[in-house]
């Protein structure tokens, strides 16, 4: 099952590890997953903030 973060600090320690980023865009938020080793995460946010958020990382970025 997947967990979903709440909050833009615990995203961000946590994609450091990620594997694999999906970027999931929808009309009113923008669904991240973000893919580690051992489960998947999910955090909802606006669609101005994906490209800060995930800028700088070492994993694939999949648009869905």
């Amino acid at each position: 099952m997947p967990r979903e973060i709440m909050s833009k600090e615990e995203f961000q320690k946590l994609l450091p590890s990620a594997t694999e980023i999906r970027v999931l865009r929808n009309g009113d938020f923008t669904k991240i997953k973000i893919r580690t080793t051992d489960r998947l995460y999910t955090y909802k946010t606006k669609e101005g903030d994906v490209d800060a958020l995930t800028k700088g990382t070492k994993a694939p970025i999949v648009e869905l």
